[in-house]
């Protein structure tokens, strides 16, 4: 498949997890695509596996929006157009209320929501030229509480229903917004989560299929939703989590039913 022969595009965090796959699968699929990312050598690392015909790499701190923007617009300027943008860059701090220091606060809302307006405010005027899609990479997490996340509920919440805003707002500019709810998915940051005795199975166990997202998993529903397949589509959001916040959370007493 050719889905995006001709296209460009952004992805930012593309420097592993969710946004390495993102790029790859773009890529594969005949975009051009600029890996946005704040490791210098994780970023450079996939530009050039992608190869550096197609791809190119930008150091980008998402947090700072007037150096967010200048590099947005070297790839307009270096390709000749922008047709989508992946908001994928975030993290995430634990931490309860009374315990979470406000700097840190402040630096989840910086990262996770403040960069998608960066982000958007910056390329919409590109993207407008030819009419275009933002696929913005929030989380089931966004849609229900977590024990000691409060930072980063809120932050995902933000960027769901900015999401619809950004939809509505520019749907007569042609450009198409939606999201993507991930769950637990395999990168680096979640396989820590194995050296917490027991976490890793009792998190299985809330997923009904069992497993884990792998990030190729996530990014086909990314490149679904980027895709002149999904032109209808705009102010969605798409969960991809196995089935975790279809189940009420109440055990499986199928056996008593049975007798």
């Amino acid at each position: 498949m050719n889905r995006f022969e001709g296209k460009v595009a952004i992805v930012t965090g593309a420097g592993a997890g969710i946004g390495a796959a993102a790029a790859r699968l773009l890529a594969a699929e005949g975009a051009r695509v600029a890996v946005f990312d704040i490791d210098q050598t994780a970023g450079e690392g996939i530009a050039t596996e992608l190869g550096h015909e197609k791809s190119v790499f930008e150091a980008v701190d998402v947090a700072e929006p007037h150096l967010f923007a200048e590099a947005i617009d070297r790839v307009f300027e270096r390709f000749g157009r922008l047709d989508i943008v992946v908001n994928n860059a975030g993290t995430g701090s634990f931490g309860r209320t009374p315990d979470l220091p406000i700097e840190e606060w402040t630096r989840i809302m910086a990262i996770d929501v403040n960069s998608i307006f960066f982000s958007s405010r910056a390329a919409i005027p590109h993207l407008a030229r030819q009419g275009g899609s933002i696929v913005n990479v929030a989380s089931i997490s966004g849609l229900g509480g977590d024990f000691c996340l409060p930072a980063y509920n809120a932050a995902k919440g933000a960027v769901i229903n900015y999401t619809r805003s950004l939809a509505v707002g520019h749907a007569a500019d042609g450009i198409r917004v939606n999201a993507v709810c991930p769950g637990l998915t395999r990168t680096p940051g979640t396989e820590m989560m194995k050296q917490v005795p027991d976490l890793w199975s009792r998190w299985l166990d809330a997923i009904p299929l069992k497993r884990p997202a792998e990030t190729k998993e996530i990014a086909e529903v990314i490149a679904f939703l980027a895709s002149d397949a999904a032109s209808f589509v705009t102010g969605a959001v798409v969960v991809a989590d196995g089935g975790q916040m279809a189940w009420t959370g109440q055990p499986d007493a199928s056996a008593a039913f049975q007798r």
